[in-house]
């Protein structure tokens, strides 16, 4: 966890089997830009920290020798070498089930060290030293997520010709505050502030210089079905199916209920969100 919280094991308790079907992939396009941004051509090797099941590094994994994902939960690893196998990686993947404050020895050295919305649940400022000493000379890291650039995700929001109703996001929110109160959760315990940012700040301190952005473009119209959007809520840290406890039942009826009557047809419509990719050097 970030510095002066210790880990929690149950954070993504239960969320592993949800998190695939429920997330939204990262934009198309991703792999291609970054092939082509780091001159990546089937050799080297990648380090993807926080793998979780496996969206980052099976999806780049035809870009590199080999490929190693860390995650310190169980289930996590376990969905990802399913991915890696369903995608006919398996061969070049490995899976380590270990925090990545802890990393085992005889990992060796990588071309690529890659974040995925991960970084902020770490002891950043330790992390990031590990992570330039496990980078060989002109190694990269790459931190991902969606794109956070106002004017950007409002044109994604937009919802002219979309051919149903969006997800209602807001409500959903409130129902899940409803069972299990106004402060966020993260795990066993409680996230008021909710997760840092300042990336940037800690990278350079690490001795990485750059950033380098590369903007991989959203807008197109997903489809959703009403069992993904529950599987989006239960792949969520502040509501993974443990914490619900003995109500899950009910909150899951209280959802689909609450779904039903926003999208009678059981589909929902929204736009891919785009991706963007800051690249430090080693």
């Amino acid at each position: 966890m970030t510095a002066g919280r210790e880990w929690d094991d149950a954070l993504f308790l239960g969320a592993a089997p949800y998190y695939r079907r429920g997330r939204i992939p990262y934009a198309p396009g991703l792999a291609d830009t970054l092939a082509e941004a780091l001159e990546l051509d089937g050799r080297g090797r990648l380090i993807d920290m926080g793998c979780g099941p496996g969206t980052l590094a099976v999806g780049l994994a035809h870009l590199f020798a080999e490929v190693v994902g860390v995650d310190p939960d169980r289930g996590m690893i376990a969905e990802a070498g399913r991915a890696a196998a369903e995608a006919g990686v398996a061969a070049k993947a490995r899976w380590v089930e270990a925090r990545a404050e802890e990393l085992p020895d005889g990992l060796g050295t990588f071309t690529v060290a890659t974040f995925g919305q991960s970084f902020h649940w770490m002891d950043r400022d330790l992390v990031a030293a590990e992570v330039r000493g496990l980078l060989r000379t002109g190694g990269v890291l790459v931190h991902v997520s969606d794109v956070k650039t106002s004017d950007v995700r409002a044109e994604e929001r937009s919802v002219e010709d979309l051919p149903y109703p969006t997800v209602p996001y807001e409500a959903v929110d409130e129902l899940v505050k409803r069972y299990l109160g106004p402060v966020r959760r993260a795990g066993r315990g409680l996230l008021p502030q909710g997760t840092p940012g300042g990336e940037n700040e800690v990278y350079a301190r690490a001795g990485f210089s750059g950033p380098r952005r590369l903007v991989v473009p959203g807008g197109q119209a997903l489809v959703r079905t009403r069992d993904d959007v529950v599987a989006g809520v239960f792949s969520r840290s502040f509501s993974a199916p443990h914490l619900f406890g003995a109500h899950r039942d009910a909150f899951e009826q209280d959802l689909a209920r609450l779904l039903r009557d926003a999208s009678p047809s059981d589909r929902f419509s929204e736009r891919q969100p785009g991706t963007e990719a800051f690249v430090w050097h080693r």
